[in-house]
């Protein structure tokens, strides 16, 4: 059984970001998206501030506050061998509904993935009333170009 991480959000929040569950790097170096292939802080440092993404967490969990964006997992533990959604068996999901009371001024919710998405929808169903995007995934494992997923990415801005 492998477990989540607890959310990185602030009273200020208002941009919840999901994922499914973290890959065998990030849960090995603790933290969000370290798998070093993983375009998500590139994305988000592309977005929001400028290239090169920091090495130190602390400074990219930064520009998540200062963008009042909040990162979770739709999952809280399940069984999986490697990263690949797709390997994911006996998923338990985290509090999202019991976030979002305490987190008000999160006004939309947007989905690292296909995946994430499927889970929360199957979890949660129409139970959360918030505006919902669907962006490429940014695993390596997901192939698209930078570029491409960058563009639709960027409509994070626009919420």
């Amino acid at each position: 059984m492998i477990c989540s991480f607890p959310p990185l959000a602030t009273a200020d929040s208002e941009i919840l970001i999901l994922g499914t569950m973290p890959g065998v790097q990030s849960l090995d170096k603790q933290q969000y998206y370290g798998h070093p292939q993983n375009a998500f802080w590139k994305i988000l440092f592309s977005l929001f501030a400028e290239l090169p993404v920091p090495d130190h967490f602390e400074s990219r969990k930064s520009l998540l506050i200062e963008n009042r964006l909040a990162l979770w997992d739709v999952l809280e533990s399940c069984e999986r061998q490697g990263s690949l959604d797709s390997k994911i068996r006996n998923g338990i999901p985290n509090r999202i509904p019991e976030l979002l009371e305490s987190h008000q001024k999160i006004r939309a919710i947007v989905f690292n993935g296909k995946e994430s998405h499927r889970l929360f929808t199957r979890t949660f169903g129409s139970e959360i009333d918030k505006p919902q995007l669907v962006m490429p995934s940014t695993s390596p494992a997901f192939t698209m170009k930078f570029e491409e997923k960058l563009a639709l990415w960027s409509r994070i801005k626009s919420l």
